[in-house]
């Protein structure tokens, strides 16, 4: 592909313009209508590239195909990205900068100069010395999570159908709404989708693959306490606002939460609290890479909330769990040869892979468990949900090179 001229980053600047942020209060799929304008424009540039099945659904989802051109019986490939953004900062107005040639030292965002992307903040830019880097201004994210990985399969795509002489299998492509709220593959078709593996491309730095997710579920804690007039409440009021804080403040706070927790560590977090006097509710997200040590996390979660409403001897505490998503290399092990290939693509595009867990989940945790074992490909996205988010175009065009890579490999070893 030395000659290739990519357009991941031409087509990455203009899709992150559009605002798809997702919206977790939303009961409707996609949860915003907005989704959709990225979903159109997609489905009217696959269909200009010559890929004629291109469409999209009522749901928001992208699916289409391009054509295998290949004797073999290989196997049919998902490549899958997702169009939302996160609701944790805003994506309205997103103004994407280029930097040519970084040569070190901070990037001044210059919309908020206060937002300064520096290398001691992010020591992988100074092994992207000499790259183009994009950043927003300032005042938004720039949405690399992961408009990042749909401009990469998108360029991937257009290089397959106008190089007829790489062969490959049949691809199959899928954009997802809602990821970043965990609904991303809640009404995906997976009859229609049609493929034996996949690939999410949602990650980070060139040349990293991740095989390995949290498993996660949600929390629910529902508090009904028992209500009087304050002026007349002495051994009456028991305030359900103050038994939620009581479980909150009775929290660890040296472990088992994300601000003091790496690597393989698990956490229990409150996302979010809501009350009045008589009622109050508590939401949870609990993560690990082990069914028994989730288990182990909402036991102490459950213990700590019966501690604290023994103490109010007429409030009750309704305490629920719910199940998200599960470590996808439980699934992945049984396929060696989905890990194998990509290493060797990356390989192949001239970087050294790898291999390392997510603090977090993808599309492909959940499609693991649907039936599309999926391990995550590097997108390049850098300060992810945060205005000091950026990309480096080369490490986007790397991607492109490693998606056509396994193409052709899946190809070769069929």
């Amino acid at each position: 592909m030395n000659s290739y001229q990519f357009t991941a980053a031409e087509r990455f600047m203009r899709y992150v313009q559009i605002d798809t942020q997702a919206d977790p209060g939303s009961e409707t799929t996609p949860s915003s209508e907005k989704q959709k304008n990225l979903s159109r424009l997609l489905v009217e540039e696959l269909l200009a590239m010559g890929i004629s099945d291109a469409e999209m659904d009522e749901y928001g989802y992208v699916y289409a195909t391009i054509p295998s051109n290949t004797d073999k019986n290989t196997p049919v490939l998902c490549f899958c990205s997702h169009v939302d953004t996160a609701p944790d900062c805003s994506g309205t107005g997103v103004k994407p900068i280029l930097h040519s040639n970084y040569q070190g030292g901070n990037i001044v965002l210059p919309d908020d100069p206060a937002q300064v992307i520096s290398p001691e903040d992010f020591p992988y830019l100074l092994e992207r010395i000499g790259d183009d880097i994009i950043t927003a201004s300032g005042h938004t994210l720039l949405g690399s999570d992961d408009k990042a990985g749909v401009a990469e399969i998108m360029d991937a795509a257009h290089f397959l159908m106008t190089h007829p002489e790489v062969k490959h299998g049949k691809i199959r492509i899928l954009f997802t709404p809602d990821e970043e709220i965990g609904r991303g593959v809640d009404k995906v078709n997976m009859e229609k989708l049609g493929a034996d593996f996949g690939f999410t491309l949602d990650g980070g730095p060139r040349g990293h693959i991740e095989d390995e997710t949290f498993s996660a579920d949600a929390i629910s804690i529902r508090i009904q306490g028992v209500s009087a007039h304050p002026g007349y409440a002495k051994d009456k009021m028991e305030n359900a606002i103050k038994i939620a804080s009581e479980i909150v403040a009775a929290l660890p706070k040296d472990r088992l939460c994300p601000e003091k927790t790496e690597k393989k560590e698990g956490f229990v977090h409150p996302v979010s609290i809501n009350g009045s006097l008589e009622n109050a509710s508590l939401n949870f997200i609990v993560r690990d890479f082990t069914e028994e040590k989730l288990l182990a996390h909402e036991t102490e979660l459950q213990k700590i909330v019966e501690n604290v409403i023994r103490n109010y001897p007429h409030s009750t505490a309704d305490f629920k769990v719910t199940k998200q998503y599960r470590n996808m290399k439980v699934i992945l092990d049984k396929y060696p040869q989905i890990m194998a290939n990509a290493v060797e693509a990356i390989r192949r595009a001239g970087m050294e892979p790898k291999s390392e867990s997510i603090r977090g989940g993808t599309d492909g945790s959940r499609l693991s468990f649907m039936g599309l074992p999926c391990p995550n490909l590097f997108a390049g996205e850098m300060g992810i949900h945060s205005k000091k988010e950026w990309i480096s175009v080369q490490d986007m065009n790397k991607a492109v090179e490693t998606i056509v890579e396994i193409c052709k490999i899946f190809d070769e070893r069929s």
